[in-house]
């Protein structure tokens, strides 16, 4: 394939773009199976004394993420332009806000847009956007989570956060270094080639240029189907983004995030120091291995700081700012997160006694799928194509087999038949599956509020991981404790 297709084999195959989502599949020799939860028999803290009081739906994972509450630590990253982020945009929405929680809407939006207003260069109307902000607050409480635009340096020379403050009344901005799955600019393709035209016209890069006469000539007698659009990168330095973010706020946004990826050990310490001059409040480190869309395989596969290693070093720049009296940010971890057992891990590791400096996980593949699958199996049950095993065991209805249908339907009433299935399948993943198993696994440490999870409940099961991160080993953990109770 690389004889014939060349430099279209760095990514996902073209014909599942939009369709698909990929991440790494390489052993990164450490991992969150690489520790272990200590649970406990004794005692319950958060909770009183009362075996008919300290059950774990008593279990409080409500969190707050740069001053914004959430009812359960977790939320949907950007997912930016990419065609699968907006094909299912209303289930990842409408889902999180059901779920109580944050929605990224992610890079070059407006700059996507079809039919964008711009005057001076500056975009004053996206269609494409004002519906994005518009589907999560239809369903939104007002009080847990929030819509967040991300902006990266396309979305800053055409105003994407200026627009979004001033004519969408957006609460929150977040600047995006890079993600975990590359460290070059987002990418996305284009089918179309006067779409292509278009956007190289607003100043994005284009390959192979469809202006090009030999291009056009090839693309007309489909040699290729697509073209790539690409994002540039930024160059971040620590006095030009601390002025950027008080300018940020002097337009009104009452928080500022950063999203940054999974780069070299001294670039976590100048994100984190960079971070804590200009007081941003949320900062999410998305680990290696990731990608929803179109990142380049040999990328995903081989660059980059891997989850764990990446949280250890993020770690260590937290309590160096703390011990010098410094800011530091609320942090929230990306990069590979499926359920609940990983989430326990990640916020655990970073409690050093003073709570956790991790108070959220970022996903974006995990809610992708759930959205998918959630519309996919509720199409095929409007065609009675259901798997048999599936629908014998769980009907062929969607009020049937979405376990959180009745709940819903009792909640919102007759507005429930607005809310999309893709939603419902998001909603379902995140409140029921994900915040249940968190409340357990709690429980199961006799803790009975998130924050008070720390390093003491877990252990190492490989020297590499202890390495890393300075959790003991299993046969390490409390030896001398044992020797006291025995000989008391």
């Amino acid at each position: 394939m690389s004889a014939f297709r060349g430099r279209a084999v760095l990514y996902p195959r073209t014909d599942e773009f939009g369709k698909s989502t990929q991440a790494s599949n390489k052993d990164y020799l450490l991992d969150w199976s690489h520790f272990q939860i200590m649970v406990d028999v004794r005692g319950a803290k958060g909770v009183e004394l009362d075996p008919d009081k300290a059950v774990f739906e008593a279990v409080d994972v409500t969190t707050s993420v740069g001053g914004v509450p959430l009812k359960l630590p977790v939320f949907t990253a950007g997912l930016g332009s990419t065609a699968v982020a907006k094909s299912h945009w209303d289930g990842l929405a409408v889902g999180a806000a059901l779920a109580g929680t944050i929605q990224v809407i992610g890079e070059n939006i407006c700059g996507m847009d079809p039919k964008p207003k711009f005057q001076g260069g500056k975009v004053v109307h996206s269609e494409d956007m004002a519906y994005r902000v518009k589907k999560y607050r239809e369903f939104w409480d007002g009080k847990y989570g929030d819509i967040v635009v991300q902006t990266n340096v396309e979305d800053q020379r055409l105003g994407a956060d200026t627009y979004a403050l001033s004519k969408l009344g957006v609460n929150v901005i977040e600047r995006k270094w890079g993600q975990g799955a590359k460290a070059i600019g987002g990418e996305v393709r284009i089918s179309d080639i006067n779409e292509a035209k278009a956007l190289k016209k607003r100043g994005y890069i284009v390959l192979p240029d469809p202006e090009d006469r030999v291009v056009q000539e090839a693309y007309k007698n489909k040699f290729f189907k697509t073209f790539e659009r690409h994002s540039r990168v930024g160059m971040p330095e620590e006095k030009g983004f601390v002025e950027d973010v008080e300018q940020l706020r002097e337009q009104g946004a009452k928080k500022v995030f950063l999203k940054t990826g999974a780069y070299r050990p001294a670039v976590v310490a100048f994100t984190m120091k960079c971070a804590s001059e200009a007081k941003i409040d949320l900062v999410t480190f998305d680990g290696a291995g990731g990608g929803t869309a179109m990142s380049p395989v040999p990328m995903m596969q081989e660059c980059g700081t891997p989850t764990v290693y990446l949280e250890a070093q993020v770690l260590k720049c937290a309590e160096i700012l703390k011990k010098r009296g410094k800011h530091v940010p609320d942090i929230a971890m990306a990069g590979g997160f499926l359920n609940e057992t990983q989430i326990f891990k990640s916020i655990a590791m970073s409690n050093f006694g003073g709570g956790p400096y991790v108070k959220a996980i970022a996903m974006a593949r995990a809610p992708v799928t759930a959205a998918m699958k959630a519309s996919y199996f509720a199409e095929l049950a409007k065609t009675n194509r259901l798997p048999k095993a599936f629908a014998d065991y769980y009907g062929t209805e969607p009020e049937r087999f979405f376990i959180a249908a009745p709940k819903l339907k009792e909640i919102y009433g007759d507005r429930y038949a607005k809310i999309p299935l893709g939603a419902i399948g998001v909603y379902t993943y995140y409140f029921e599956r994900l915040r249940s198993g968190l409340k357990q696994l709690l429980a199961g440490c006799r803790k009975w509020k998130l924050d008070l999870i720390g390093r003491e409940d877990l252990v190492s099961l490989s020297e590499r991981a202890k390495t890393a991160t300075g959790i003991p080993m299993v046969e390490e953990l409390e030896s001398d404790a044992m020797e006291e109770i025995l000989s008391a």
